[in-house]
């Protein structure tokens, strides 16, 4: 086990809070936790922009002058009496640190970046591809000679970590990997944390919460197992049908308990949440944006907290936003429009309103009128705010747009919606606070609550009767939350805060998946599109439920409605039965994790080495692997078998060292286009069983230094020649691998 690793890396991630916390403390005086929730992330975002920028000359260079940047704004806010305070560092640091440690041993047990249920080697590839390049964007480890065309930006901030920690990529694949939980984990516990602290609840036992449901809470799928098991047989399957819910992974015994089908629920599409992708072990872009989304939320939560009064202060967060969108767009794209959506909608709830933010002519005549145009001028405001940080984020991060997104996209609309059935198992745990949490806000809001109920009542019904189950259960949400925090202004009257935005946004996204999906060659229908959209809802509402739930039992003014003894003793009985019933799926998914019955366990020598799996199961291209990441330099051209197979031990050569080659996974056919692709596959059996004059042209337009030929090549080319050609000869062998080296200079004179 590496522990001089884990400590040096734990150093780094606490460092980059001290210094994080210089400016989160200036800028978020007002929240409870001055920012230290995010100061990681905010530090890293501020490396982060710089080297994206610079590095187009040098990644380096970049990388040194994000150091210098942020080392400068700190000292600056310092300088303006900023100032840390040690007992919120304390605090802060140790939520961090238990869930850094226990990410890391996780991992330690699983370390290997194997090529199945997952996309651990388009990760690693991206990883190493990084810190084997000189400037951006990369090179592609699976299409030689282009540059890499995939959201690759939360890749480089892991590569930023290595390079600053002079750590190899198989370690810091699973370092990196930790801290991301840890940062998300953390950032959920400092933002709910201060939400709670304003709204006069125990603001720790709310951030507590929210990083519980953040960090180990699942859906109710186990519970759900748990109580088909004990009802008859025909009972189970009769409820089921009624729930239109697959009894495949519910039915079955505990001792048959397995962790991947708790993120395969809604049919046709990934459920997941951020335990199961952890522990799957993925460094994937929609796992490593979360901390940078909540970065956002947090930016917006001081905007919320702002008086009207200072709206320079608000503007200045607001258009700090558009730096943080461009990097989220590089990350992850999907959650790009998200950072819009919570802008539209802070902007829209925030007490002070967004007039305010305008000349004071203009000012003059937003204000001029009744409340319906007030409410308009509001909300058209709002969505501008939005559409500008979109319009900043998007300029600013348009070398991303033009060199390495993928143009193999379309939008559909109306696909198959999700059952009632299983969208209760996904959020069932979530809707159930959040329907308790706002009724009592809106029982003394509304003068004739049975007409409301009946509204309500009416909305749910009618979606059911056209299979819109997701309308019923989100819509209600939706409408309750967004009355309750605009009647605040017009009834002297409890309304909630800021939690609402994180709700809105995190049962809008959830409900938009329902009817538009991104149409793309990574998984038919909308499965991708609710694979990377889900893990920001599931973020944004489960850092809403620490402080929706804490104030359930803890908020006792007798101005809202649901009070008393017995109303409490229930929201605790509630709370309970939540926490106990989310728990379940970690505690089983652990037991078997660490009793190694999961994967790719290595338990006999715990680890962070991410190569361990090569290691373990193809030893002769385990030596030939490691010989050529640490002894081949930059990203020479190579030639292997391309993978046309996913998820099979395939490109290992390129994915695990970074050495790209002509045709790697089929995922780019998704990147490139089908033609492109598959024109390659064909050129690379030329060049292996071609004939000589094709060959040499082959190679010289490919560039190519490198041939792999190992079991998979000789499986794949029987009749394998392009090791008769004079320009190509032994580097190296390795059991059944030969490593060739190609002349490029022999080739000069060739046929083209």
């Amino acid at each position: 086990m590496e522990f001089g690793s884990v400590a040096v890396w734990l150093v780094a991630y606490l460092g980059l809070l001290v210094i994080g916390m210089s400016i989160t403390s200036a800028v978020f005086s007002r929240l409870d936790d001055r920012g230290a929730g995010v100061a990681i992330p905010a530090a890293l975002a501020i490396i982060w922009i710089v080297t994206y920028f610079l590095g187009r000359v040098s990644i380096t260079i970049g990388l040194w002058a994000g150091i210098g940047v942020l080392g400068g704004i700190a000292l600056l806010a310092r300088q303006r009496g900023s100032e840390i305070d040690r007992s919120i560092y304390l605090e802060t640091a140790a939520v961090f640190t238990v869930a850094f440690l226990f990410m890391v041993a996780v991992r330690a047990v699983d370390p290997a970046v194997h090529p199945g249920g997952g996309e651990k080697f388009l990760d690693f590839g991206l990883l190493q591809s990084l810190l084997r390049a000189n400037t951006l964007p990369p090179e592609d480890m699976w299409f030689a000679g282009e540059s890499v065309q995939y959201y690759y930006g939360g890749h480089l901030v892991a590569s930023l970590l290595a390079r600053l920690t002079n750590t190899s990529a198989r370690f810091a694949y699973n370092l990196a990997h930790a801290g991301f939980y840890a940062m998300v984990v953390t950032a959920a516990y400092g933002l709910s944390k201060s939400i709670a602290a304003e709204r006069g609840y125990p603001a720790r036992l709310a951030g507590g919460a929210s990083a519980f449901f953040v960090g180990f809470a699942s859906n109710l799928l186990v519970p759900a197992k748990m109580i088909f098991l004990v009802l008859p047989g025909a009972i189970s399957e009769a409820i089921a049908g009624i729930l239109e819910l697959e009894l495949r992974g519910v039915a079955i015994s505990i001792s048959e308990f397995n962790y991947w089908w708790s993120s395969r629920i809604i049919p046709g599409t990934i459920n997941e949440f951020p335990l199961f992708a952890w522990l799957n072990g993925d460094m994937h872009a929609h796992m490593m944006s979360t901390p940078f989304l909540l970065l956002g939320a947090t930016i917006l939560y001081g905007y919320y907290r702002t008086p009207a009064q200072q709206w320079g202060r608000r503007l200045a967060l607001l258009a700090s936003l558009g730096p943080l969108a461009a990097m989220i767009a590089v990350v992850n794209t999907w959650s790009f429009p998200s950072i819009g959506g919570l802008t539209v909608l802070t902007v829209a709830l925030a007490p002070a309103s967004p007039a305010s933010l305008l000349p004071a002519g203009a000012r003059r005549l937003t204000d001029a009128g009744g409340w319906a145009r007030r409410e308009l001028t509001r909300h058209v405001l709002a969505g501008i705010s939005g559409i500008g940080v979109l319009a900043i984020g998007g300029a600013l991060s348009i070398p991303f747009w033009l060199q390495a997104a993928s143009g193999q996209r379309g939008i559909g609309w109306l696909p198959e919606r999700s059952g009632l059935g299983v969208l209760l198992i996904v959020y069932g745990a979530f809707l159930a606070v959040f329907a308790l949490y706002y009724a009592r806000y809106a029982r003394p809001q509304f003068q004739r609550p049975l007409r409301a109920v009946a509204l309500v009542g009416t909305i749910v019904f009618l979606s059911l009767v056209v299979d819109a189950a997701a309308v019923a259960l989100f819509v209600p949400l939706l409408i309750v939350g967004w009355l309750l925090g605009r009647l605040g202004e017009y009834e002297d009257l409890p309304t909630p805060g800021f939690e609402t935005v994180l709700v809105l946004g995190g049962a809008g996204l959830a409900l938009l998946v329902e009817f538009v999906y991104v149409k793309e060659q990574a998984g038919p229908g909308r499965m991708n599109t609710v694979f990377k959209t889900y893990m920001q809802v599931w973020v944004l509402l489960a850092t809403a439920m620490g402080v929706t739930l804490v104030g359930l039992f803890a908020d006792r003014r007798p101005s809202l409605g649901l009070d008393g003894p017995r109303w409490r003793r229930a929201f605790g009985v509630l709370a309970a039965i939540l926490l106990m019933s989310t728990a379940m799926y970690g505690g089983l998914a652990m037991s078997d994790h660490f009793r190694a019955e999961g994967g790719y366990a290595q338990t006999d020598d715990p680890t962070l080495d991410a190569l361990a799996f090569a290691e373990a199961y193809h030893p002769d291209e385990y030596d030939a692997i490691q010989w050529m990441g640490e002894t081949v330099e930059g990203q020479p051209n190579m030639v292997s078998k391309p993978g046309t197979s996913i998820y099979q031990w395939v490109n290992a050569p390129s994915s695990l060292t970074g050495i790209p080659t002509l045709a790697g996974w089929v995922h780019e056919v998704g990147y490139r286009g089908t033609d492109a692709y598959w024109n390659r596959v064909t050129d690379v059996e030329t060049i292996f069983t071609g004939p000589p004059e094709r060959q040499r042209s082959l190679l010289a337009a490919y560039d190519v230094e490198l041939i792999y030929v190992g079991p998979l090549e000789r499986e794949a080319y029987p009749e394998m020649t392009i090791q008769d050609l004079d320009a190509v000869t032994v580097e190296e062998t390795f059991g059944d691998v030969t490593i060739y080296r190609v002349d490029q200079s022999a080739l000069d004179g060739s046929p083209q």
